[in-house]
């Protein structure tokens, strides 16, 4: 006889198959039909203080440990590329983990959140404010220090990412989900990028604390997903099944979307990582002005998202993040042109990037719900998918800080270098690579994802 798990928000009920017809008790709260305001805000505002850490963790921290503690670019690489690596590794664990917590309970989901958020905050707080110590020293509190924040950051993450896929619907709802999250995000990622330079570091630790408390208690009141017969694709029973760590990589529809996910994501992690350079060197603009080019470009992103969720509706999820992946290569190849003095373009530049990269937030991690609901493990492995589908977000990151960083200080390139040949190089990074990379992305949408279904047998 088969057993069914239902999560409600006053705890767990068991009924018999032969019981799942019938009415017993209040049902539980679904999501389907309309996902209010109300409903959005409870899931998504955690996104908020997950994208205000981040941005400091992701483009700050790198700028930061050259500039303040004269890390050489070519040992900050390779710290951030072994960080990020082993972030990379333990998101797959991290995913099962969830899986299984999933399957005990909603709470206890939220008991892991809240000990990972905890361990992220003192992680953060650790890593920009570290005691005094010689350089070598310093290098090696820095890896540490990495490695425990990313820990952190990853379990909550996954477990909060896997919770907005449980929760289902169609296309338009999948959207409105992460959405819902990832334009919260965007908010955390504007405040980050102003409250450094405005009120400085101190204060910016201080608002992401009450941020994440915040962000947490929302969603212990978020709607709850439902848990489903633990069922693998081939007729299997039980969760070693349905739960085995290498389950998403037996659909080929997920190989498919993970490998554009991964070029498009390169193709994005690159400038991030070389903005500020950019910003600094090639177009010599004041350190006033970077809040300006980082919340416009943040700003942008999160009031698009509305207007590709209409794109959505008339295009479908793959083809409107298409349209977005070709924005962006138009707005990067104009950003070639760019040099010294020329902020206010560089403001457009940024705006346009930040409207492209609205897709890049809210479709990639729709479709991936779609896929896992069309090969039939919605409820079940949402934790093994997204831990994967981090793994490969920290991999892009990495790879982005472990080879360009150390390939622009072998071409010449260093802070405050502004010689011809570096600021090339600069401009070859920041502005080339990412379109090759996008064009090579957009190829695999187009190909791999919108000529193929969502579900199709290995």
């Amino acid at each position: 006889m088969t057993t069914l798990r239902v999560i409600r928000p006053e705890g767990e009920v068991r009924m018999d198959a032969g019981q799942a017809g019938r009415p017993a008790g209040p049902p539980p709260r679904r999501p389907g039909g309309a996902f209010t305001s109300r409903n959005g805000l409870a899931y998504g505002l955690l996104g908020l203080p997950l994208a205000f850490v981040a941005l400091p963790l992701y483009v700050i921290l790198p700028n930061h440990y050259a500039r303040e503690f004269g890390v050489p670019l070519a040992l900050l690489g390779a710290i951030l590329l072994g960080a990020r690596l082993f972030d990379a590794l333990i998101d797959p664990l991290l995913g099962r983990l969830s899986d299984r917590l999933f399957a005990r309970s909603a709470s206890a989901v939220l008991a892991l959140g809240a000990a990972a958020a905890v361990v992220l905050a003192l992680g953060f707080a650790l890593l920009f404010f570290p005691p005094p110590m010689p350089p070598m020293a310093l290098a090696a509190w820095a890896g540490v220090m990495l490695m425990v924040t990313y820990a952190g950051y990853s379990a909550l993450s996954v477990s909060h990412q896997s919770w907005g896929a449980m929760l289902g619907g169609d296309e338009t709802q999948r959207s409105r989900i992460v959405a819902w999250r990832e334009g919260l995000g965007l908010v955390g990622v504007v405040l980050a990028s102003v409250m450094p330079v405005a009120l400085g570091l101190p204060a910016t630790l201080a608002l992401f604390f009450v941020a994440l408390g915040v962000g947490w208690l929302a969603w212990t009141r978020a709607v709850r997903p439902m848990s489903r017969p633990v069922r693998s694709t081939s007729g299997q029973h039980g969760p070693r099944a349905s739960h085995a760590i290498w389950l998403p990589f037996r659909q080929a529809a997920f190989r498919r979307l993970l490998a554009v996910f991964m070029l498009n994501g390169i193709a994005s992690a690159v400038p991030a990582t070389l903005v500020l350079f950019f910003i600094q060197d090639r177009l010599q603009a004041p350190p006033r002005m970077e809040p300006l080019f980082l919340g416009s470009y943040f700003v942008c992103a999160a009031l698009s998202i509305p207007l590709w969720l209409a794109v959505v509706k008339r295009l479908g999820l793959a083809r409107a993040w298409l349209v977005g992946m070709l924005l962006a290569i138009a707005v990067f190849g104009w950003a070639t042109q760019l040099g010294a003095g020329q902020t206010a373009a560089f403001v457009i530049v940024c705006a346009l990037s930040g409207v492209a990269l609205g897709t890049d937030l809210a479709l990639p991690g729709a479709l991936l719900a779609g896929v896992i609901q069309a090969n039939g493990q919605s409820g079940q492995a949402e934790g093994a998918y997204f831990g994967w589908w981090n793994f490969a977000t920290k991999l892009n990151l990495a790879l982005a800080a472990g080879l360009a960083l150390p390939l622009l200080g072998l071409f010449g390139y260093a802070p405050g270098v502004r010689d011809a040949p570096a600021l090339d190089a600069l401009v070859i990074a920041y502005c080339v690579l990412p379109c090759v990379l996008k064009l090579a992305a957009a190829a695999g949408l187009y190909f791999l994802v919108i000529k193929q279904p969502e579900s199709s047998s290995p």
